[in-house]
């Protein structure tokens, strides 16, 4: 598990510096994207890793690495959002919101850390392409549960598919070995 915790680090950093970066470049427009917008984000994110996954040629010369990154950074904006809610304009300067990344990013890791001890790292032995439909299975659920008003009977709440989503997207790259 000292592996995985190291692993994880490694590419959450990665995921860190690109959000300052792009923080940097349009400050926290994001702020004003209805949660909806961010799980619509999440679902192109997600199709795309699917397409590239399953599509034999492919236009773009990309690999699937930079949208499990915009996964991970795109539902840590929504964890934010579910937080603060909606702003009318950007309202967070780059010290706040990367505060606010990293607040979500050790609730999430605390989570992983948990689950991954009581399912024994299983995701170790699946496939990313299972991974992929795991997360598009979130974002789905999401949807539904936006569709109901945020309201659900038994099952967890927005945030926790958020938080799966990160973590599906985390052990995604590092079975593919990135960052490494």
């Amino acid at each position: 598990m000292d592996s995985t915790s190291q692993e994880y680090d490694k590419v959450i950093a990665i995921c860190r510096a690109l959000f300052i970066n792009k923080m940097k470049d349009y400050g926290s427009a994001w702020r004003i994207l209805r949660l909806t917008s961010l799980t619509d984000q999440i679902f192109i994110k997600a199709q795309r890793i699917r397409s590239l996954q399953e599509n034999k040629v492919r236009k773009v010369d990309e690999d699937e690495t930079g949208e499990f990154v915009g996964v991970i950074n795109y539902s840590i904006m929504a964890l934010i959002q579910l937080e603060l809610g909606v702003a009318e304009q950007p309202d967070l300067d780059l010290t706040k919101a990367t505060e606010l990344f990293d607040i979500k990013v050790k609730i999430t890791r605390e989570l992983m850390q948990a689950k991954n001890h009581d399912y024994g790292e299983a995701w170790r032995e699946m496939r990313v392409s299972s991974l992929t439909d795991l997360i598009l299975q979130k974002i789905l659920r999401v949807k539904q549960i936006e569709d109901n008003k945020g309201k659900t009977l038994v099952s967890e709440g927005i945030d926790a598919n958020y938080q799966d989503m990160i973590n599906y997207a985390v052990f995604a790259l590092i079975l593919m070995d990135f960052g490494n």
